[in-house]
């Protein structure tokens, strides 16, 4: 993997280490007289401090704020502790959308999730549904899904079922994308862009998965791993992102792109830090300040 931060390289080095000098000349030689002042003290250390690195999404509360932006879009709060138990279908062809993330019951994770969860706790309330959400994925059928909602909504009271939501949204969503932004050579608002779109998109390698918005982006401008501007690039990515969405009209609404990320973008907020304003779907929200 190339180094994630090619232009920074010197800032991180030094970052990860201090440079400690301590002057102790002649002390050995040198001993207190008779009746005379005590032995000098050796020179306090001198630290040479530096600046640390920017954190990236991982950090904690970036990751906070990360979870708070994708849930401004996804649910119209920063609450996202409350969307486990979320569920609805919203008519866009994926059948039952729930959770945190969105976790539907035609793509495929909503089933891996139940899975997980039947795994770590056998007996639980979706357990029974497992047959069904094995013949519906896919689709947007609900065949065999009657009183999974209300199933789901139980289910999530049990901190096992939220640990698992907590889980695979990071297995399948935010560590790929994560990864890969670093890859990319991308602070934290390229980490979160890329997650934001691996929520939506999917990581699938199709035109309008996240994998084929990547590949027309890097078709546009070079990623900063490979020489490219960290600017350039991202609005070559959110390009291809709206374009992207533009297909589908369950997505048709960019706003989550022209009034959150190209925002912060324009503000040359590549490190995601706050205070943060945006707007989505015309509400606004702000983290921080």
């Amino acid at each position: 993997m190339k180094n994630p931060w090619p232009r920074r390289a010197a800032a991180l080095t030094l970052a990860a280490s201090a440079v400690l000098v301590t002057a102790r000349a002649g002390l050995a030689a040198r001993h207190p007289r008779p009746g005379g002042p005590g032995p000098e003290t050796a020179a306090s250390p001198l630290v040479v401090a530096t600046a640390a690195a920017p954190a990236d999404l991982t950090d904690p509360e970036k990751k906070e704020i990360a979870m708070e932006l994708v849930s401004s879009a996804e649910n119209s709060t920063l609450d996202w502790r409350a969307q486990y138990a979320y569920i609805e279908d919203i008519g866009d062809g994926r059948g039952y959308t729930a959770g945190l993330i969105g976790f539907c019951s035609g793509t495929g994770d909503m089933l891996r999730l139940v899975e997980l969860y039947t795994r770590r706790e056998p007996g639980n309330p979706l357990a029974a549904y497992l047959p069904a959400l094995r013949k519906v994925n896919g689709t947007d059928a609900h065949k065999g899904l009657s009183g999974f909602p209300k199933a789901w909504r139980a289910a999530a009271a049990d901190p096992v079922f939220r640990r698992a939501q907590d889980d695979e949204r990071d297995r399948v969503y935010f560590g790929p994308a994560v990864r890969q932004a670093r890859a990319d050579g991308m602070r934290a608002l390229g980490q979160f862009v890329y997650y934001d779109a691996m929520v939506m998109h999917g990581p699938g390698a199709d035109p309008a998965s996240f994998g084929g918005i990547r590949q027309t982006a890097t078709k546009k401008a070079r990623t900063p791993a490979r020489g490219g501007d960290e600017v350039a690039y991202l609005n070559a990515f959110l390009d291809a992102r709206k374009a992207a969405m533009k297909t589908e009209e369950a997505h048709s609404d960019t706003s989550r792109v022209d009034t959150e990320q190209r925002v912060f973008l324009r503000n040359g907020n590549l490190d995601l830090d706050p205070p943060l304003t945006w707007k989505v779907y015309g509400d606004p929200y702000r983290i921080g300040g």
